[in-house]
């Protein structure tokens, strides 16, 4: 199938580091698995479930993907230089390989000190023909590798692409299946009129959150799975690396009490875990928003997003898609050797509310990056 062959590709290149490798492999399985899913989905929740599986397989695999074409870049940098470094040994050793690979003419057998020196110089040429065949063979190694990783690179694009395009046709199938979906649960009913009169009468997010009960009308209780056991390990929502921790400044000196996460373009926002829309759509300087309310008295902010799912009141299941990141129709094809950050060009903010007060988003986030 199309979908695998970009995972199938990256699994097939030798340069990948170790860590690069085993993400590629898990991110193949799962564009596996939710290929299956998507083939036995029968009803719309089941295609939105599959879609979200496998527009987060393909981000995980062309991630891997990226990684992998960076570290071969270096490397292919290193030993480039190195032989640029070395030309004059390297055509030195060339020379004396070229001077022994042909056959002696008896002439060149004799030596001016007779049988003894001859004698002694095919001793020193026995001790040092090892060495000079090491070099030799090191020298075909690196130059083989640097073919081989130009050769990887120029097909990169190519490769890069088609899963640039599988991921945006899964982008725009799950929007279809967004839409087309309509047995979610629904907790309350929106209010608009009420849901503009509080964000015109607010301006923070605070005072926009402690407001958001008066929008909802005839709210009925929802048991949702309990949330205690599970603070500190939840996934986070987006694939990406925090850029800026709770509490520290950005370049405007402004500290807010929630976590930025840099992100790919179009990069897919999902529920951490089951939980009820209070809110979607657009907030004071936040851009687009999703705020969630996984349990009583908890509030978890997703901003900055360009495409919003799901409607104030829907409750969610957990893994569902919740938005897209913005920048434009997909990431950059051509991969950097700048650091790992490099292509991550969209931010998500994200805060958590408790009983009203923001917390570190960490403390219920799990994260080894950042």
């Amino acid at each position: 199938m199309k979908r695998l062959a970009l995972i199938l590709s990256l699994l097939a290149t030798p340069v990948l580091a170790q860590d690069s490798a085993e993400a590629a492999r898990a991110a193949a399985k799962a564009l596996e698995e939710a290929s299956v899913q998507l083939d036995e989905a029968e009803s719309a929740r089941d295609r939105v479930r599959a879609l979200t599986r496998t527009v987060q397989a393909y981000e995980a695999g062309l991630a891997a993907m990226r990684e992998g074409l960076r570290d071969a870049a270096i490397r292919e940098t290193e030993l480039s230089r190195r032989l640029q470094s070395q030309e004059g040994e390297i055509a030195q050793l060339l020379g004396v390989l070229s001077s022994m690979g042909g056959k002696a003419a008896p002439a060149a057998m004799l030596h001016p000190q007779g049988p003894v020196g001859a004698a002694r110089a095919g001793m020193m040429l026995a001790s040092v023909t090892p060495g000079l065949t090491a070099e030799a063979q090191q020298l075909r190694a690196d130059l083989d590798e640097v073919s081989a990783l130009r050769a990887l690179q120029q097909s990169a694009a190519e490769t890069l692409q088609e899963g640039l395009s599988g991921v945006q046709q899964a982008r725009t199938e799950l929007s279809q299946a967004v839409a087309d979906r309509t047995d979610l649960p629904r907790r309350f009913t929106e209010d608009a009129v009420k849901t503009a009169i509080l964000i015109s009468s607010t301006e923070t997010l605070e005072g926009f959150a402690s407001g958001l009960s008066e929008i909802a009308d005839n709210e009925v209780l929802t048991n949702l799975p309990p949330m205690g056991d599970r603070k500190g390990t939840l996934e986070l929502p987006v694939q990406g690396e925090i850029l800026r921790r709770a509490g520290e400044t950005d370049a405007a000196g402004v500290a807010r009490p929630g976590i930025v996460i840099a992100t790919h373009p179009r990069a897919l926002v999902a529920a951490p875990t089951a939980a009820t829309v209070r809110y979607s759509g657009p907030l004071l300087d936040y851009g687009l928003v999703t705020i969630l309310e996984p349990q009583p008295d908890l509030l978890f902010v997703f901003a900055g997003l360009d495409t919003v799912y799901g409607r104030a009141g829907e409750v969610l299941p957990e893994g569902s898609p919740v938005g897209l990141m913005g920048g434009g129709d997909g990431d950059n094809p051509s991969p950097s050797v700048d650091g790992g950050g490099a292509g991550r060009t969209e931010t998500l903010y994200i805060e958590v509310r408790q009983g009203d007060v923001p917390v570190d988003p960490l403390t219920w986030f799990a994260s080894d990056k950042g």
